[in-house]
């Protein structure tokens, strides 16, 4: 290697070392917080930050799929939140969760419908049996502005030996009613009540409009996190989170509608394809395809298995006698003697040949080669005439 390529490679060296070294000099380390979303476990369960607020004040939370396992929890000592849609709830639950609570078990749940004054229900069973109602603030009557607080849009609760409120987030666009004045206490807010907490038996109900503010995003605000400890504090809490029980069809319908119009696509598919022709396409019947005298044979043998032998006959002989009737004035008055002379004279056929055509009908079924000859004389007569 020659000497000014070796002194080329070290200046070079040391240009990138000097760079280095400046450029470290210079550089603020700092963190940076890569917002990725709630997580799996937080979008699977929108009161998770709920249950972890309770583990840490000592709190047990379980939870319970359906109310199948409800005899299997103890009233006392637990609060059971019913905080999901419960709108197929049968009456046969309803009186177990009632029963449940008045064993000593303290209840908390959403109301889920608004009152109907016309039909004076609101469908909500459990609702409606507590005797308690939600109606839409809006439709309250308030002849007098309600005076101006501070937080106007939350809801308070006043605490004994407490002088200041405690602050929620409810929806104040719905208010529930105590019509007998059952509540030991309710949160109202500048509209409306919010929260309601009643006896039953050993006992307790509380029932609020709204659940919103202990999910996820909402139960840090305020004292939304305090008013769940507050209601609970000293049980152990167990949390329904799906007390109506769906079938298969229901779930698929709701998370895979794109699935299930595919199925029915390619169902339909199928049928159409099984119903496709295979063979060649087979040509039309002529319209012609029979004579008249096929036709004439059908009804007859059709007559025949459906009347039977003495009809056919019968109907030959009142034709012979109405062309007897026209050919000669006055037949049907003389008597049989006379009329087998009139036909004789009338046919050129012997008077053996006509009485044996005319004459009474067997009773007993005559053999085919007999009725053939008989409709043979029969028909001999009528074409002479």
């Amino acid at each position: 290697m020659n000497r000014p390529v070796l002194w080329l490679g070290l200046l070079l060296g040391c240009l990138l070392a000097a760079g280095g070294f400046y450029a470290w000099s210079k550089a603020i380390p700092y963190d940076e917080v890569v917002d990725r979303g709630p997580s799996p476990q937080a979008q699977a369960n929108p009161y998770l930050a709920a249950e972890h607020f309770l583990r840490q004040q000592g709190q047990s939370v379980e939870h319970l799929n359906s109310l199948e396992h409800l005899a299997s929890l103890p009233s006392k000592g637990s609060s059971l939140l019913l905080l999901s849609e419960r709108s197929n709830m049968p009456p046969r639950k309803v009186e177990q969760l009632l029963a449940w609570t008045k064993a000593g078990g303290h209840l908390l749940l959403v109301a889920e419908a608004i009152w109907d004054e016309e039909t004076q229900a609101s469908g909500d069973l459990l609702l409606d049996r507590l005797q308690l109602r939600q109606r839409f603030s809006e439709n309250l009557n308030q002849p007098t502005p309600p005076p101006k607080r501070s937080k106007p849009d939350l809801t308070r609760l006043y605490i004994d030996n407490q002088t200041a409120p405690a602050f929620f987030s409810f929806d104040t666009d719905f208010h529930l009613v105590d019509p007998r004045h059952l509540a030991r206490f309710s949160a109202n807010s500048a509209k409306a009540s919010h929260l309601m907490q009643l006896n039953l038996g050993q006992g307790k109900v509380t029932v609020i409009t709204d659940s919103e503010l202990w999910k996820n995003p909402t139960i840090g605000l305020h004292d939304n996190a305090w008013l769940l400890w507050y209601l609970t504090q000293g049980t152990g809490v167990t949390l329904l989170s799906n007390n109506a029980t769906e079938d298969l069809f229901s779930l698929l319908l709701r998370y895979f509608p794109q699935a299930l119009v595919a199925l029915a696509a390619l169902i339909l598919l199928g049928l159409w394809k099984v119903g496709m022709r295979l063979g060649p396409t087979r040509a039309p019947a002529p319209k012609a395809r029979r004579q008249l005298q096929e036709h004439l044979k059908a009804s007859a043998d059709f007559l025949l298995r459906r009347s039977g032998q003495n009809s056919l006959l019968l109907a030959l002989q009142r034709d012979i006698l109405r062309s007897a009737r026209r050919r000669h004035p006055g037949f049907e008055h003389l008597n049989i003697d006379e009329q087998t002379q009139a036909l004789e004279r009338l046919t050129h056929h012997p008077a053996a040949i006509i009485s044996q055509a005319l004459g009474p009908l067997p009773a007993k079924r005559l053999s085919n080669v007999d009725f053939s000859r008989q409709v043979a004389y029969l028909q001999t007569l009528r074409n002479a005439l």
